[in-house]
């Protein structure tokens, strides 16, 4: 069954976009975002100021026509017929008709005292914010949208109007004594608006677009060198992995070579078996026979100085030697066999008894189980012979990574001289670094010596 991998959109979106494109799609939709914000707010406290201004300039000009006409508010809580006459010919003949639409004044309880329709005099309605701002002692100017009953006659215009509440005040002492609301018509104030609102969202538009263009430029050049220097790691990349291919397989021919050489030194060693039979052995053996001889009485008289003769070469050849057997039955053996044998031979040889935990042992490798072998006689040796230990363990196991073999005692200890000429632990080091491995010796004079063999663990050859 064939699996096909599904790239997803967005992945392959970002795989095709260079990382400045991306960097302009995702900048332009939170720049055009703010922008908008920014807009919106802008346009709004533009528009909120300019009707703020011209809502106040209307209302202290028509205060200083109205304000004297109201007076009578001061000291009573309606106006006179007088008042009332002044006031509509000021609004129908004078300078106010073509510029307001409608009039009114109120009481501070809500209540209509004039108004350019006469059917609202004299009723009361609820307070309205702008009237509440006025009795407060602020002007009050905005769009309205006309509702309510007290709107009926400026709902049947068709054109824009400006509402203002203008608090009138007592000239010598300031206290308002009601409110003034009247209807500016506003066309010209929505057109110069729109205008306004129009060049405000020009200058945005503008400034962010600019912004926008400079930043992608300057996120452009950054993707470029980025694209670049990516593209020189990527080589360089390539080229170490394969210094890395070739380094690896230079490691596995020197580990064939280190092992084909641990090979031929164990040939080495047999031929060395071969010469100890042939030359000490037979002259061993020829000094037991004259020996045997002089013990019956049957002896020549040169015997003895032969036999003191035939000793003394055969250890002088013995010396000439290096020490140790060939062991060619290890092959058909496992790693953990392979240490129970040589436990076993050292307790057969020293008739002593050796504390052992051994664990499986995995290895395949000829050269590694004659360096498990005779690291496991060496230590053992030492330990009886030299050390004067009472007891002696062997653990053996291993994991993921290594082999390790530890061969401890209580013996007495000792100091490595550091000449020594490649037998003992001297020859098991070497055995172990053309395998990769390491030995490590702790000794003390009062806690005895542990040996460690670490093995590295590796394909079979």
């Amino acid at each position: 069954m064939n699996v096909v991998s599904v790239t997803p959109p967005r992945r392959m979106l970002r795989q095709r976009l260079s990382l400045a494109w991306q960097f302009g799609i995702a900048g332009g939709l939170v720049l055009v975002l703010g922008m908008a914000l920014i807009g919106l707010w802008v346009t709004s406290r533009i528009e909120s100021a300019t009707v703020r201004n011209t809502g106040s300039a209307t209302a202290l000009y028509v205060d200083s026509i109205i304000a004297p006409l109201t007076q009578e508010l001061a000291s009573g809580t309606s106006l006179g017929e007088g008042a009332k006459r002044a006031l509509t010919e000021t609004l129908q003949q004078g300078v106010l008709r073509g510029r307001l639409y409608s009039f009114k004044i109120w009481r501070p309880d809500a209540t209509v005292l004039f108004s350019s329709e006469s059917s609202l005099v004299g009723k009361h309605f609820s307070m309205t914010e702008g009237l509440a701002t006025a009795l407060a002692g602020t002007v009050h100017a905005e769009f309205d949208d006309l509702e309510g009953e007290e709107n009926k006659l400026e709902q049947q215009s068709d054109q824009p109007l400006l509402e203002i509440y203008s608090p009138i005040r007592e000239p010598w002492s300031g206290d308002i004594i009601g409110v003034a609301e009247f209807y500016e018509v506003a066309s010209d104030l929505r057109a110069e608006l729109a205008v306004t609102r129009l060049q405000s969202w020009l200058v945005v538009g503008t400034v962010t677009a600019g912004m926008l263009a400079l930043l992608f430029v300057i996120v452009a050049r950054g993707s470029h060198l980025i694209d670049a220097q990516r593209r020189s790691l990527d080589a360089q990349v390539l080229e170490l992995s394969r210094m890395l291919d070739l380094n690896r397989a230079l490691r596995q021919r020197a580990d064939k070579a280190n092992q084909r050489t641990a090979t031929l030194n164990e040939r080495y060693l047999r031929r060395i078996s071969a010469e100890l039979h042939d030359g000490p052995a037979q002259l061993l053996g020829f000094a037991a026979l004259r020996l045997e001889a002089i013990a019956k009485g049957t002896a020549k008289g040169d015997d003895e100085s032969l036999v003191s003769s035939s000793i003394t070469e055969a250890i002088q050849e013995i010396r000439n030697i290096c020490r140790g057997l060939t062991l060619p039955e290890l092959e058909r053996l496992s790693g953990d066999d392979v240490v129970r044998r040589a436990i076993q031979a050292h307790e057969t040889h020293s008739r002593s008894r050796i504390i052992s935990d051994v664990g499986s042992l995995d290895v395949a490798a000829q050269a590694a189980k004659i360096c498990i072998y005779r690291f496991i006689q060496e230590a053992l040796s030492n330990a009886t012979r030299h050390a004067g230990a009472s007891r002696i363990s062997v653990t053996a196991f291993q994991d993921d990574q290594q082999i390790v073999i530890a061969v401890e005692d209580n013996g007495t200890g000792f100091v490595r001289a550091g000449n020594e000429d490649g037998l003992g632990l001297a020859g098991i080091e070497e055995r172990l670094a053309g395998l990769g491995g390491r030995l490590d010796i702790t000794s003390d004079a009062s806690a005895g010596t542990a040996l460690r063999m670490i093995l590295p663990r590796r394909p079979s050859e």
